[in-house]
């Protein structure tokens, strides 16, 4: 497939570097010096030039594209060049935005705009943060099969009682399956075994039924998962803050929003009625305090600046919050911001670039995440006749695929299946496996 991506900051390049692998991809980007250093980082072809340019998009070979993908920083521009593309090929269009107005016109216009796709930042990132703050412990969660399955990543702490324990030892959940171990450091997700220590400060992917998955966070963060979250805080108006503010109130969460902005804090009161919204300096330490930041099941730090995020979640965390979740803009920054306190780091363009990277893999796949380091992905595919597990055993049909692939549920006319060896797979069953990011492509083919 030949995928033309507009725009080379954070989000182009993660894209771009995500598909090169498997795709033909061209990258456009306005900046000469760019397009110079990733034409030697990647294995792309890239063009500099305006992407709204059509004489640029011929340079480009735009009528060869099956997809476009516009990921500059500016909405407009995104808009702008999927509506060229339209009209002068047949590309599959995908445009991301901030704003979450064009996404709600384009939600009642399908095809609005040029765009065949549209993906909002703020709203992913709102979307992200409410998962992880449903989930205490969790690093990071997707859902599958309409639900009935969760895949989740858990930070495993040193004094965890499941630190030092074997996978086989610590596999005590009837309905849930480790699909990969990241030890402390590793530049990889590997394929766990029996055999397989659990260490503390590692990484442990599991998927599995969603009350299994929580029975494990449980068992592994016994103090901090004791609790179901019902106060949380989220410091800064922002979009983003607005819409995990949204996403909170509807879950029955109780909410409480910090806005240093007076005419923001006012706007946000008439916006949110179920939400407390406070004006303040969410980084003054006598105001946290007065107003009990110490209750807070998890607090949201979103306010705009790297620099002012990070100060106000490490001074929540001081004052007794239990959690913080800190939005990152710099995606360099994030292991940076877990390292020194932080519980969560979510960084809105990464997010974004697995969201428009997931979305192209679904092609083949019914849903995708994608596990860092190293670019692994759980998928979710629907059994057909051509499958090499159809009629056949688990084991029987994963010997048919390449290494690193393990089988982690499977959901048949809506109810959950516990993957083993001898479970037979049938036609229709939707299946969810963790896959390496080398054999990626020819499993998902097999599958």
């Amino acid at each position: 497939m030949r995928i033309l991506v507009v725009g080379a900051g954070e989000v182009g390049s993660s894209i771009a570097g995500s598909l090169a692998d498997a795709h033909e991809v061209v990258v456009v980007d306005v900046d000469p010096e760019r397009v110079e250093s990733l034409t030697y980082s990647q294995d792309v072809l890239a063009v500099a030039g305006d992407g709204t340019d059509l004489d640029v998009l011929e340079e480009a070979e735009v009528g060869k594209a099956d997809v476009v993908i516009a990921s500059t920083d500016d909405d407009e521009t995104n808009l702008a060049t999927c509506g060229t593309v339209d009209m002068v090929s047949d590309a599959f269009t995908i445009a991301r935005v901030e704003h979450t107005n064009y996404l709600e016109t384009w939600r009642e216009h399908r095809g609005a705009f040029g765009v065949d796709f549209m993906v909002c930042t703020d709203l992913l990132a709102a979307e992200a943060i409410v998962r992880v703050v449903g989930l205490p412990t969790a690093h990071d969660v997707d859902p599958f099969a309409d639900g009935c399955v969760e895949m989740a990543e858990f930070d495993v702490p040193a004094d965890s009682p499941l630190a030092g324990d074997t996978v086989a030892e610590a596999d005590r959940f009837d309905e849930l399956t480790f699909v990969a171990v990241i030890p402390e450091g590793a530049d990889h997700a590997s394929v766990p075994h029996g055999d397989t220590v659990i260490e503390g400060n590692a990484r442990v992917v599991v998927v599995g039924r969603p009350t299994s998955v929580r029975d494990f966070s449980r068992t592994l963060d016994p103090e901090s998962a004791a609790s179901e979250v019902q106060d949380v805080v989220v410091v800064g108006g922002s979009t983003t803050g607005k819409l995990t503010a949204e996403a909170l109130v509807d879950r029955g969460i109780s909410v409480r929003l910090i806005e240093f902005d007076e005419a923001r804090a006012r706007e946000l009161a008439e916006l949110l009625p179920d939400v407390t919204v406070f004006s303040h300096d969410a980084t003054d330490p006598e105001f946290l305090s007065r107003e009990h930041i110490q209750d807070a099941d998890v607090v949201v730090s979103t306010l705009g600046t790297d620099e002012r995020s990070l100060l106000a979640a490490l001074l929540s965390k001081r004052e007794g919050a239990d959690r913080a979740i800190a939005v990152v803009e710099q995606a360099r920054y994030v292991d940076l911001f877990e390292t020194v306190g932080v519980d969560v780091a979510v960084n809105p363009r990464r997010v974004t670039a697995e969201e428009i990277t997931r979305f192209t893999r679904e092609r083949r796949a019914e849903n995708v995440a994608i596990i860092e380091p190293g670019g692994a992905e759980v998928v979710e595919v629907e059994v057909d006749d051509e499958s090499v597990l159809a009629g056949r055993t688990i084991e029987e049909g994963v010997s048919a695929l390449p290494g690193g692939v393990v089988v982690g549920a499977i959901t048949r006319d809506g109810e959950y299946v516990t993957p083993r060896g001898s479970t037979r797979v049938e036609v229709g069953d939707h299946v969810v496996a963790f896959v390496q990011a080398d054999a990626i492509d020819e499993v998902t083919a097999k599958l």
